[in-house]
């Protein structure tokens, strides 16, 4: 009889045990459903992303070329009965060649392309120095990192940080050498499309030449690209006299592979010829970095895109009479009491970081703290060392009288401490930056108001005429007893006093473009590198931002203004004058910019001063009108910085830029 009881209740448990098992199973297929159908939806984010690009897919949009320009057509897919062409594709193969800056010689490229993944692309070096063989494995190793993102196939990562860093995998250079970006992050986000024209494109950069990586106004940066199709091998040969032309041989090659949205591949020509040069070899980008601090990601987000456009010099203004964000090896004091705050400061690995990137893209870094005006917060701890007053007129007020603009401070020249430390700055940022035939020591709008109260010189335009000798032999002191072969001031109402050397001196004109200083500096004997406020200057158009004093330059720039600047034209200088205009610089000061309007404050506008500096097209139309052409290269160039995380100003509606022509 208990056995009996003993196994109904077995039986009665295995039942309930059953029911139970039969019960879960039941509601788990519903969430495995569930969860299934979630992944399912989940996994085309991907997809989001990618409809989400940049520069958004126009599927119902096809583009034939009429007469050089692109014509917009509906596309109707079932009905089409021809492939649709991406607007990219038309503008890549229709008209003049579509990269920017314009090459300087007239350039060839056949109307015929081939379709390729990144994958497909190789290294192979061509030179006996081997320290331009690193750099340019590292400069191929960038160029194979943005194609991944113009293909979108890291859309999953972040774009700041894939445009920030050069310490980061790649692939390896066909040379058997393994690349500084060893290979394994970028996986492909949509899979591998290896069904294009090509089983490889081969990159070949030759430099014979020259060894040379330091930065000089005598660089050879010209270049020859050359490319040959055969049996599905596309050879791409950069040749170069030094890095420097290699690297913008890199940047053109870049411009001359697109993305297609509806292949899903990139896109290049089958032959190409191109030879370049610049017209001036400075071609320079200033930022302050006083008035708001930038972080060092921003830094060389912007330089990325300077390399793209082919601008050479990186003028970092770090310094004002705002604040003092560098921290000193031998002077930490600086920034103790004049950064904004801790964070808000560059280390010397903060520079040296921002060098060595720069140098990837054959930008130079140049430093400059401004002196001896523009110099107050962060000077003001001289006593309590014993060095007296470092700087003069800190905060004084009312600031109109004894600066530019507040806050007030002016460097005390007859303080000798005060030379000491600007001679060891400069020892620190030559270290920093490495050798250079260039630099600048600043000078700019010097209030000879504020020495008057404390000194009793009748001459104090010779008190500024010795402090800028005196700083200069300090640099000279820096920089081992060599003097630097040009060394830059601002322009003001001082430099034409004669007093400093026509042949190192250089004078960075920032006034008028139609004020009397620029042919007198020239007729002084002066080499000078033009930024005329009233095109080159980025910061001017919107609004004061003090109750007091001048109001702001006004107005705006465009890009136009930009581009149709040329005062060596405008100067109708003769060849000896033209010799002595080293290039020109735009230049950002920052009052009412700080990190979240930087891209778009900068970039196109700063590309139309390249294209300036590079080829300087001869412009046979009216002197304010942008010929339509450039109209196009512009619009697309634009759209390529945006492809790379750059944020870029718009340049017209975007009906205006998917039909070429009709707007303006």
């Amino acid at each position: 009889m208990s056995l009996a009881v003993s196994l109904r209740r077995a039986l009665l448990l295995l039942l309930s045990g059953a029911i139970f098992i039969l019960t879960v199973l039941y509601w788990n297929q519903g969430v495995i459903k569930t969860q299934s159908y979630n992944e399912a939806q989940l996994r085309p984010h991907l997809q989001k992303d990618r409809s989400s690009a940049p520069i958004p897919l126009e599927k119902s949009w096809t583009y034939k070329c009429d007469n050089d320009r692109c014509v917009r057509v509906n596309y109707n897919k079932n009905g089409a009965n021809v492939k649709r062409v991406s607007f990219i594709s038309c503008s890549m193969t229709c008209g003049d060649i579509n990269i920017w800056p314009h090459p300087t010689s007239k350039s060839l490229v056949s109307g015929h392309t081939l379709r390729f993944s990144v994958e497909d692309v190789q290294l192979r070096l061509d030179t006996p120095h081997r320290e331009v063989r690193k750099r340019l494995k590292l400069a191929f190793d960038v160029l194979v990192r943005q194609l991944r993102q113009i293909q979108q196939l890291e859309y999953a990562a972040p774009r700041a940080e894939e445009m920030s860093s050069v310490s980061e995998p790649a692939s390896k250079s066909t040379d058997g050498a393994e690349s500084p970006l060893a290979s394994g992050l970028f996986s492909s986000t949509f899979g591998s499309h290896r069904s294009g024209d090509l089983d490889s494109l081969h990159v070949k950069l030759s430099v014979h030449e020259s060894g040379e990586l330091d930065f000089n106004l005598d660089n050879d940066e010209s270049y020859e690209l050359a490319t040959s199709f055969e049996h599905r091998r596309l050879t791409v040969h950069i040749r170069a006299k030094s890095f420097f032309g290699a690297r913008h041989g890199l940047a053109t090659l870049q411009q001359l592979i697109w993305y297609d949205d509806e292949e899903r591949l990139l896109c290049t020509y089958a032959s190409s010829l191109i030879n370049d040069a610049p017209k001036f070899h400075y071609r320079g980008l200033m930022l302050d970095t006083s008035r708001h601090f930038f972080s060092v990601d921003a830094i060389k987000r912007t330089i990325s895109a300077m390399g793209l456009a082919k601008l050479n010099r990186f003028h970092w203004h770090i310094t004002d009479a705002q604040s003092f964000p560098y921290i000193s090896r031998h002077y930490p004091e600086l920034a103790e009491h004049g950064a904004y705050s801790d964070s808000e400061t560059y280390s010397e690995q903060d520079v040296r970081e921002v060098t060595e990137y720069a140098k990837i893209f054959g930008v130079q870094v140049l430093l400059e703290i401004d002196a001896p005006a523009h110099a107050g917060n962060g000077w003001d701890w001289g006593p309590k060392r014993g060095l007296g007053e470092l700087s003069l007129c800190i905060n004084q007020q009312p600031w109109s009288f004894y600066c530019g603009e507040p806050p007030c401070g002016q460097l005390n020249p007859k303080n000798n401490h005060t030379y000491l430390i600007l001679q060891r700055l400069y020892e620190e940022f030559l270290q920093l930056t490495g050798p250079t035939d260039i630099f600048h020591l600043g000078g700019d709008e010097v209030n000879l108001d504020c020495w008057a109260q404390y000194f009793n010189d009748t001459d104090l335009r010779g008190l500024w005429c010795d402090f800028m000798l005196q700083s200069n032999a300090r640099l000279k002191v820096a920089n081992g007893n060599v003097a630097p072969k040009h060394v830059v001031v601002w322009s003001s109402a001082l430099t034409n006093t004669k007093c400093l050397p026509n042949s190192q001196f250089v004078v960075q004109v920032w006034g008028g473009s139609t004020w009397q200083e620029n042919y007198d500096l020239l007729d002084n004997g002066y080499n000078i590198i033009f930024s005329h406020v009233d095109a080159w200057y980025l910061d001017c158009g919107f609004g004061s931002w003090r109750a007091t004093g001048d109001a702001a330059c006004s107005p705006y720039r465009t890009w136009q203004n930009v581009y149709k600047h040329r005062p060596w034209e405008r100067m109708r200088l003769d060849k000896k004058r033209r010799k002595q205009v080293l290039g020109g610089e735009a230049c950002l000061w920052t009052e009412q910019v700080d990190e979240g309007q930087l891209d778009n404050r900068l970039w196109p506008r700063v590309a139309a001063l390249a294209e300036r500096l590079w080829s300087d097209p001869n412009d046979d139309h009216d002197f304010d009108v942008v010929p339509p052409e450039v109209f196009r290269r512009i619009s697309v160039f634009r759209n390529r910085l945006v492809e790379l995380g750059i944020k870029a100003e718009a340049l017209f509606p975007k009906y205006c830029a998917q039909n070429p022509g009709e707007c303006i």
